[in-house]
């Protein structure tokens, strides 16, 4: 009798590539730039990079254009910023901060204002948990910012949200949450005496 020889299971499929998004490829070309402006690669190599990353059609690709630069540090890695207003008051900003992915802040007696207006982040989203207490919370955020605001709750002191809905690509979207407390919480772009300041001093 004649062995037959050993049947061979047919190997599993190998899963699609997975495909590349527009933010995901325009992360990279920020990457590329930072990378150039620390001197990692040269304007020559910087432009072959970016067209490489342009047309990449899946995150193979991308990953292949930054495989031998330092992976970006992102800023949702860092521990949560408390702002608390206590007796005398709290101000984040308006200065340029480092903006983690939650920003937590507790308005107290002084009140608390978290000003955004001369910040850049690369994150898609920032979650400010806001809580009036009794002096409020005030949050200016910079125009082509928005916000959600579905998750907060008023309380007796209410929620005030004066932004647009006209969203920037690239900027984050403040979601926000907590309560309004007796102070309660505003947010919004910044007012005209503001605005002054941001045009006569950019930087």
């Amino acid at each position: 009798m004649t062995a037959q020889p050993p049947a061979h299971s047919p190997r599993p499929a190998q899963p699609a590539p997975l495909r590349a998004s527009d933010d995901e490829r325009e992360a990279v070309v920020e990457q590329l730039r930072d990378a150039a402006a620390e001197g990692r690669i040269d304007l020559e190599e910087l432009d072959a990079r970016l067209e490489q990353a342009l047309t990449s059609r899946t995150r193979a690709e991308l990953d292949a254009v930054t495989a031998d630069l330092p992976s970006p540090s992102p800023a949702d890695s860092l521990p949560p910023l408390v702002v608390k207003g206590g007796m005398t008051g709290a101000t984040r900003g308006p200065g340029r901060w480092e903006v983690p992915g939650r920003v937590i802040a507790h308005g107290g007696v002084g009140g608390v204002t978290l000003d955004f207006s001369r910040v850049e982040s690369r994150l898609a989203e920032v979650v400010v948990e806001a809580h009036g207490d009794t002096s409020g919370v005030t949050i200016v955020i910079p125009d082509g910012w928005t916000a959600d605001v579905s998750g907060m709750d008023p309380g007796t002191g209410g929620l005030k949200d004066e932004t647009t809905s006209a969203r920037l690509p690239r900027t984050p979207l403040i979601r926000l949450t907590g309560s309004g407390g007796m102070g309660g919480v505003v947010i919004r772009h910044p007012n005209r005496r503001e605005r002054r300041k941001l045009e006569s001093n950019p930087s």
